[in-house]
């Protein structure tokens, strides 16, 4: 991990996301990470989730969707967290996601998106992680919450 940015920030999170798929909610994440910096083509980074999505659903049961990809348009691994108003069907077998976390990793970088997505995965798990962040009153909470419980200190 890069010690001089973070993971993830406030600026990188939606809440109350409105959207009607999981390619709208995707959109909506990449053009975060792209209104921060840290993508540098938001229509070729979005092909590479696509094309990533297109392998394997990665609906997660209780209501998460964890789409991930590595991409020459990323500039440094990020996360992006989208809570849904309305659940948006990420093919999971328990129904639609109301949490998004899309990783995003420069083509360049080594497993750095695989301990993420493993560390993310872990706390997924549990319905208290999952219940907090649903319940996080603004962006600054559900980016606190993340970094403490899945970012490496």
């Amino acid at each position: 991990m890069s010690t001089t940015t973070p993971l993830i920030t406030a600026d990188l999170v939606a809440v109350d996301l409105a959207a009607t798929d999981r390619t709208d909610v995707t959109r909506r994440l990449i053009d975060l990470l792209a209104a921060a910096g840290r993508v540098t083509d938001a229509d070729g980074f979005a092909a590479d989730v696509a094309a990533r999505e297109a392998q394997m659903a990665t609906g997660m049961p209780g209501g998460v969707g964890l789409p991930h990809a590595r991409s020459e348009h990323v500039v440094v691994p990020s996360l992006a967290v989208g809570k849904l108003a309305q659940g948006v069907d990420w093919g999971a077998p328990d129904g639609p996601a109301r949490l998004v976390f899309l990783i995003a990793a420069p083509a360049s970088g080594d497993a750095d998106h695989l301990q993420i997505l493993a560390a993310l995965a872990r706390r997924l798990v549990h319905e208290s992680f999952r219940t907090s962040l649903l319940e996080a009153p603004d962006a600054a909470t559900v980016a606190q919450i993340v970094t403490r419980e899945v970012v490496p200190s």
